[in-house]
Order: structure tokens, then sequence, then C-alpha cells
């Protein structure tokens, strides 16, 4: 008796578990050639129930296998024609869909998701889905134009972009164009964006683009024409106080200081190179200027002694001064040197005859 009631027991959990886990996704789904699609497969996690094994099959033209294998290890790609192409979501509980990069024709058929979870008994449990994959190929459809975050008004000289956009089998290839009168166009770039880094007033006008794909068999869709405008209102910049509508008060301000502070800069180092040279120039002037002075009356005094001694001296001859001694007096005065020097000068002048220096008698 007791092990028949284990056995209801253990039968009613395994129900109610299985009650909780169903996968859910569709049964058919389209994707677009060249395109990528995600067939869906997700259930909700039970505590007491741990996923063991997920696995992903297919059955096509080709034949059939299993795509992928996640096991406790890591996820396992089984056929290599699906290598690089496919995955699975490692980083959501209960979400196992599988994503396909590159349709092919080829990968047209029916994918089963098959997953096995363990209770807390070690009882496993296992669900699966079908789904069925159409692989179509579709042309570009009519291309919308999307404006930048400045809309279709601009003011001269921000920058902006138009995107062109168009769904289908990829790759859709784009072309820009802007309306001339006389309902001509003139081709501008390809690529999806049509970019300006700084708009002119010039630049305002009517554009459009075309798309085109493979599967189109060579139909262009052409959007709808759209009208820029570039106003001639430069860019302003707004303050950090009001946010909005007082243009330029910050950025000027800044500009100002750095401005001012690098002629400051300028400023103090002419000062301080002036002072530099000024106290250079004025210590080699008072260096300079005492020897000289000392120079200077020591050779008045030589040119003293040798006229004195020109005109007293009777038959002996005396040494002048020499200049390396250093027993001559310094005469503050210079007006009193130079009217000595100018007498004496003009003593020598008058008598041209004489010799500066006598020595002994000359009779």
């Amino acid at each position: 008796m007791e092990t028949l009631l284990r056995v209801a027991v253990l039968v009613s959990s395994l129900l109610h578990c299985s009650a909780f886990l169903d996968l859910s996704g569709p049964s058919e789904v389209r994707g677009v050639w060249r395109g990528s699609i995600t067939l869906p497969c997700a259930y909700v996690p039970v505590e007491d129930l741990v996923q063991q094994t997920l696995t992903w099959t297919v059955v096509h033209d080709k034949g059939s296998g299993t795509i992928i294998r996640r096991d406790g290890s890591d996820d396992h790609i089984l056929l290599s024609e699906y290598r690089d192409r496919v995955s699975i979501p490692k980083d959501a509980p209960g979400n196992v869909s599988l994503l396909i990069l590159n349709l092919e024709v080829s990968d047209r058929g029916t994918y089963t998701c098959q997953v096995t979870w363990k209770d807390s008994n070690n009882s496993l449990i296992a669900k699966e889905i079908t789904t069925k994959l159409e692989v179509v190929k579709v042309a570009a459809t009519k291309p919308i134009i999307r404006a930048g975050q400045l809309g279709l008004t601009v003011p001269a000289g921000a920058s902006t972009s138009l995107t062109c956009e168009a769904s289908g089998s990829p790759p859709i290839s784009y072309r820009w164009f802007r309306s001339v009168p006389a309902g001509k166009a003139v081709f501008l770039s390809s690529g999806a964006e049509l970019a300006w880094h700084s708009l002119r007033p010039s630049d305002s006008g009517t554009y459009f683009c075309e798309a085109e794909n493979r599967a189109g068999a060579g139909a262009v869709q052409r959007s709808d024409a759209v009208q820029l405008t570039v106003t001639d209102l430069p860019i302003t910049a707004t303050t950090s106080e009001s946010g909005v509508g007082y243009p330029g008060k910050n950025d000027t301000i800044h500009d100002f200081q750095r401005t001012g502070l690098s002629l400051y800069l300028v400023i103090l180092i002419a000062v301080v190179c002036g002072a530099v040279v000024f106290l250079v120039i004025s210590l080699i002037i008072c260096v300079t200027k005492p020897k000289e002075a000392q120079v200077y009356d020591v050779k008045s005094r030589n040119l003293r002694a040798a006229t004195s001694s020109s005109r007293d001296s009777t038959g002996y001859y005396e040494e002048p001064i020499s200049s390396t001694e250093n027993n001559y007096v310094m005469e503050p005065r210079e007006n009193k040197i130079s009217e000595e020097v100018n007498k004496n000068v003009s003593d020598c002048a008058g008598n041209p005859q004489e010799s500066e220096y006598e020595v002994g008698d000359t009779s």
C-alpha cells in the first residue's frame, strides 16, 4: 500500500511539472533570402527542474540531421552547412530559439526543437515542437527617407544626414538624387546615408533616393521626395544656466579667459626678461667704471710728475710713478682732474723744443 502511494505521488508530481513545462513557438515562419531568421522556442523555467540537453534538428530537401546540440559542456554544431550561421541565446533562461544567418533557399524545411530536463528524483522529462521554415526572395520595397535629429529645417553650419530605408532580400543598393528645375535629377552618391558635415544655404533643395536588389529582377523603387531647408541663422551655443536661447555666453567667456591668460603670461615674461637685461647692464657699468677712473687718475698723476721733473731737475732722472703701484690718491672731483690735465697739456704745448724728460745737465 505504501509503495502504491509513493508511485502515485511521483506520477502526480511528474504530471504537475509536465503541465508547467511546455515549449512554445509558431508552427510556420517565413524568412527572406540572404537575410536572417529566428525560429522561436521557449519555456518557463521551473525551480526543481534542470535543463539537461537541447537539440535542433532539420528535415529538408538535402536530407535530415541534428543542426546543433547543447549539453553541460557547450554548444556543438553538427551539420557543416550551418557552421558559423546558427546560434542559441546563452544568457536568457528558457529561451532556446534558433537564429539562422544568411538564409539560403535550401534552408527551407521542418525544424524541431527538443528539450530534456531532470527533476529532483533524477527523472528525465522531454518536450519538443516543430516549425516549418519557408525562404522567399523578396524584391526591395519602396524606400522611405528618415531625417537626422535636427529634422528637415537645419541652420547653416550644422551637420545632418538623410537615411534611405527599404526592406527585402539583401543586399539592397541605394542611390541618392537631387531634383533640379525642368523635372531633372542630379545623381549625388551611393549608399543608404547622405550626410553633410557643414551645411550651407545652397544645400537647400529636394532630395529622393532609389533602392533595388537582385530579387527584384532589376526593378527600381523610388522614395517620395523631401525638402531640406538650410536657414541663414548660425549655430549658437546655449548657456548652462537656462539651457536654451542664450547664444554663446559661456563659450565667449571661456575663450576670453583663455586668451587673457595667455596675454598675461606673455607680458609677464617680457617684463622679467627686460628686468634681467637691465640688471646685467647695470652690473657691467658698475664694475668697469671705477677701474677706468683709477687708470685715468694714475695717468694724470704720472703726467704731472713728469712735467714737474722736467722743470725742477738739474741733473738727475726721476722715474715716473708706475700705474701698477697702489700709493696713489683717488680724486673724487672729475672737473679738478680735467683742469689740471688741461693745464699740464698746455704747458707742454708751450715748450715744444723741450724734451718731456731731461737727464742730467745739458751744459
